[in-house]
């Protein structure tokens, strides 16, 4: 039987709860009164600031905290941030993000780039200059190739992959191979001669890293061709810390889901009208990629044993 006394028991302790609850919630931005989101450098410095800056200014205004925004020097460097804890929120290449998972870093993917038909892929393709006279891989040996970045997904690992399968092996088929830190680097290094062949992300005909430089009036898509193209790679992945308190993780996870309907001019700077909405995944959707991984780390293992 509930007796007055613990009738005011229970009172008082419900209010003490609803009193708490508030408080509970906005405990997070006393310990994070700063966010750092991070993204890897597929193109120069300055491009990824003016498209970023906008959905970094509107992450901050949904969140209610300071959201700043770093561009890393490289894929590795958005890596040792995430799992220093330094990075809070970071755009990553699949298989950058898979990197990350299999070197320890408490991350979690949550939002993934989506295709304007839907799809959730893209591919690695390796481009020549429009009037060279190669027309198949097996044309260029001695000649240069360009990589993007060692944890590049279609700059490097997806290339190596597929090279093997055609019993390539890049160091000793080719002249020089080169990394050249970023997509754009590849192609920049292709037009100019650096290199003869080029490794680069491609979503279909009318989104790439080439039509992205050609729109900002870097280069003519029409001065290159593609002699290759990958099987479809899962999309890019945004993902944050693991450790990151529940609710604060939900407001980021909203805010990105929602930045197509909340704040489409942020939306279309990064995406410029060809992607679609961001959608919900999660790590398990990059097991293929931390395969892949694997396998190119046997491929450096093998080559320096």
């Amino acid at each position: 039987m509930l007796t007055r006394r613990h009738t005011l028991t229970l009172a008082s302790a419900a209010l003490a709860a609803s009193l708490a609850a508030p408080a509970f919630a906005q405990d997070w931005k006393a310990k994070y009164p700063e966010l750092v989101f991070a993204i890897i450098p597929a193109e120069n410095a300055s491009g990824v600031v003016e498209r970023y800056t906008p959905f970094v200014n509107y992450l901050s205004k949904e969140l209610g905290t300071k959201v700043t925004l770093r561009v890393a020097n490289d894929y590795a460097a958005i890596i040792e941030g995430q799992r220093a804890g330094n990075i809070h929120i970071a755009s990553y290449g699949p298989s950058s993000f898979a990197r990350a998972l299999m070197t320890g870093a408490k991350t979690e993917a949550f939002a993934i780039e989506t295709n304007l038909d839907g799809t959730k892929g893209y591919h690695s393709v390796f481009y020549v200059k429009k009037d060279s006279p190669y027309q198949k891989i097996e044309d260029l040996k001695g000649k240069n190739l360009g990589l993007v970045d060692p944890n590049s997904t279609s700059g490097n690992n997806v290339p190596r992959f597929a090279l093997d399968g055609m019993k390539i092996d890049p160091e000793s088929f080719f002249g020089k191979v080169v990394y050249t830190g970023s997509h754009e680097n590849a192609i920049i290094a292709l037009q100019q001669g650096t290199v003869d062949m080029a490794a680069n992300w491609w979503n279909d005909e009318q989104e790439s890293n080439l039509q992205r430089m050609a729109r900002k009036n870097m280069v003519k898509a029409d001065d290159f061709r593609i002699i290759f193209k990958s099987e479809q790679i899962v999309n890019s992945p945004m993902a944050y810390l693991t450790d990151l308190p529940t609710d604060l993780k939900a407001k980021i996870k909203d805010a990105v889901l929602n930045l197509h309907t909340k704040d489409k001019a942020a939306f279309d700077k990064i995406y410029e009208g060809k992607q679609g909405p961001l959608l919900a995944v999660d790590n398990k959707s990059y097991d293929p990629i931390i395969e892949l991984n694997k396998f190119v780390d046997a491929l450096r293992r093998k080559k320096s044993s």
